[in-house]
Formats: structure tokens, sequence, C-alpha cells
């Protein structure tokens, strides 16, 4: 649904010429193999993955429908944006959540694939308060939600079990089955056009958003409801 959703969505509000301010959720992923460094609204895409060429047909789809209809309709690509109401099987949660439960006594190894890709990570809620800008401009336009820095998956491991006085090194372990068949090595994003038109750039970085999700993981795996639903070790 990532692509055909957008299409329908556009589509509707192209026929029923309802007033709207429709926004599309862009991503990072897009740029896949990235084409220059570092990637900003006028880096060409090569998506990697089904999910990123979905996302590259939505992109594309929603300059259409303005271009062709005159909707206000923006892009937002935004780089990875983290908090405690991440996913579980997104990286950085499963890592949250595993130095959490192994503090606790709850689990003992986390099995991880590519520590070696690079993201730029910022705090969710200031690129939800991106989002917003970008729907409060008279025109729609495509703006870029980064914060210009880029980690590897190791330092953010190494940040997160450093939080509770734990070495990474000792619990973390490879697993092939988790690696990517076709590799998004490299992600950092240049804000400038954000900053200059919605006058947003990021106050949170990367240090902070890791800590604030293991003590939000620490804090959750204290109570007895979600301790039961992990599991116990034998």
């Amino acid at each position: 649904m990532t692509g055909v959703g957008t299409i329908r969505i556009l589509e509707a509000i192209g026929k029923t010429r309802v007033q709207s301010r429709f926004y599309q959720a862009s991503s990072s992923e897009m740029f896949g193999k990235v084409q220059a460094v570092p990637q900003d609204e006028g880096t060409p895409f090569w998506p990697r993955s089904p999910y990123g060429v979905a996302k590259v047909f939505s992109y594309w789809a929603t300059v259409n429908y303005r271009e062709s209809y005159g909707l206000h309709a923006s892009n937002g690509i935004l780089f990875n944006h983290e908090s405690p109401r991440r996913g579980e099987t997104f990286v950085t949660r499963k890592i949250s959540r595993a130095v959490a439960a192994i503090k606790h006594g709850l689990q003992r190894e986390l099995f991880l694939g590519n520590l070696d890709a690079k993201r730029d990570w910022g705090y969710a809620p200031e690129y939800v308060e991106g989002m917003w800008r970008i729907l409060q401009q008279d025109e729609s336009n495509d703006f870029v939600l980064s914060t210009g820095e880029t980690h590897s998956v190791r330092e953010f491991v190494e940040e997160a079990f450093a939080h509770v006085d734990l070495d990474w090194k000792e619990y973390v372990k490879h697993d092939p089955r988790y690696e990517r068949p076709a590799e998004v090595d490299l992600l950092i994003g240049d804000a400038s056009k954000a900053k200059k038109f919605l006058g947003w750039e990021p106050k949170v970085r990367f240090k902070e958003p890791v800590r604030i999700m293991v003590d939000a993981d620490m804090e959750l795996l204290s109570r007895e409801t979600p301790r039961k639903h992990l599991g116990k070790l034998p």
C-alpha cells in the first residue's frame, strides 16, 4: 500500500477538488545507493529495496499531481527519526529493547546484521514539527529533514549498551539472516532548504535519542506485564 495508497488519495483529492493539504511521507531510503554525499532535494534516487522503490513512486506521484492539478501536495524526505514509539522490528528499537532486557536479566544475546551501515538519526518529535511546518507553507514543496550527521549501527549499539554500563561486545552476535540483499551503506542528509524556508533545524543529536529509547525500555521492562510477555530465561 506504500505506493497504491498514495495514488488513490491523490486521485480522490483531484477528482473531488476538496480543499486540502496533502503530505507524502517520503524516505531517505529512496536515495539507496547514494549518488551524492550529503543527500538533498536534488540528489537522484537509487532505491535498494521494494519499500524504497514504492516510496520513489509515491514521491513522483505527489509531484505529478501537484504540477498537473495544482494540488497543495508536498513531500517530506525524512531521514531516520527515532523515539520510544519506534516499532520493535526496526533495528534501533530492537537494540534498545534488547539492552533493557539484558540489563533486567531477561535476555542473554542480541543478534544483528550489518553493523557498518551508516544512517542519519534524529529525534522523531522534532521531525513531526517539521512535517507540520511543511503543511503551513502557502506553496507546496519538497523538503529533506535530517541532522546532517551520520553514525553506524555499531555506534548506536555502543551508545545504548554503555548507557546501562554494559560492554556490547559481550552480548552482540552477528546473524547473516539480518543482512540486506542490497545494502544501503551510507545516508546523510542536507536540510539547508528546510532551515531556509521552514526555519526548521534539529536540536536533539545522536546520543540523546539513543538514551531516551533505552531509558524508556528500561522503565517498560521494570513492569510485570511486559516482563511476562517477553518471557523468562530458561
